[in-house]
């Protein structure tokens, strides 16, 4: 049976608008439990759900937060200042405003985009509350004694010890496609690893093609207009998920050279990035230290 007698539990659930699946060693089935610790992250961050903690700041009401929040708070300010405002929790004005303007074929004016700019006073946790979820659900296991296990909300992955053949865990990395149906896409590479957390951030299956030109939907906080780079997909390997997740993101909006320049500054993180060439091929660069993990 693997590592050790006890078997592994196989629970799978939706959280965060998307599908959680999680694998452990455990004698005894926790899904209750983790789907409280998950219901927790949901009520400080969901912006789903408007009794949520930052659904009320949003509305400009008064609202406690605690260690959790100021936790991801902290981290959120921390990889903004790493990549030059490229990650922002206050995008979602700006986010919004293109959204709705591609729906309604109405593009917003430069005029729009400065005064939104200007005003960023909604806070939108998406691009690090998955990553955040999966953290949890590891201290959580870790608390229980437990192990080994692969937790995976909506391709952010937490991975810890042995699979159930006694092994690293094996996980893929989707290859880039327009395609918005490929829910099971085709696999670019697969990484081998353990002990690691892991997000994908990418922007080639939400773009929008307008008057000949195609706009991603990664917003550039910094000028407040959709990015125009080769980049398609970062995949970031960190020693926590909220991490990977937050700087996955960034990446997207720094495009290719900018990410390998904070990698070069942050050793402790790695990156499986795939973007486009001037021949319009799939290429992949990566961080010299996974070269032993990749699977294919």
């Amino acid at each position: 049976m693997g590592c050790g007698e006890q078997p592994y539990q196989h629970d799978q659930g939706f959280v965060f608008g998307t599908i959680y699946n999680i694998t452990y060693q455990s004698a005894d089935n926790l899904q209750t439990e983790i789907e409280a610790a998950l219901q927790q992250v949901d009520g400080e961050f969901s912006m789903f759900n408007e009794q949520s903690t930052v659904a009320r700041l949003n509305r400009g009401e008064q609202a406690d937060t605690n260690a959790m929040f100021s936790e991801v708070w902290q981290l959120a300010r921390q990889v903004s200042a790493e990549t030059n405002g490229a990650f922002d929790i206050t995008v979602a004005p700006l986010v919004n405003a293109w959204g709705f303007g591609f729906k309604h074929e109405q593009l917003p004016t430069a005029r729009q985009v400065d005064s939104l700019l200007q005003v960023r006073n909604q806070m939108d946790f998406s691009a690090i509350a998955k990553g955040y979820g999966c953290d949890m659900v590891a201290r959580l296991l870790q608390s229980r004694g437990i192990t080994n296990y692969m937790i995976e909300i909506g391709g952010e992955v937490v991975l810890g010890g042995r699979s159930p053949s006694d092994a690293d865990w094996h996980i893929g990395v989707n290859k880039p496609t327009a395609d918005t149906l490929a829910i099971d896409g085709e696999l670019f590479t697969v990484l081998t690893m353990t002990d690691r957390a892991m997000a994908t951030s990418g922007n080639y299956r939400n773009f929008y093609d307008k008057d000949g030109r195609r706009y991603a939907h990664t917003i550039d906080p910094r000028t407040g207009y959709p990015v125009q780079h080769s980049l398609l997909s970062a995949t970031v390997i960190a020693a926590n998920c909220a991490t990977a997740d937050a700087y996955a993101t960034a990446f997207m909006v720094l495009g290719l050279d900018s990410a390998r320049q904070v990698l070069q500054r942050h050793p402790e993180l790695e990156a499986y990035l795939i973007y486009i060439d001037d021949r319009q091929q799939l290429q992949a660069w990566h961080s010299p230290t996974l070269y032993d993990k990749i699977a294919r």
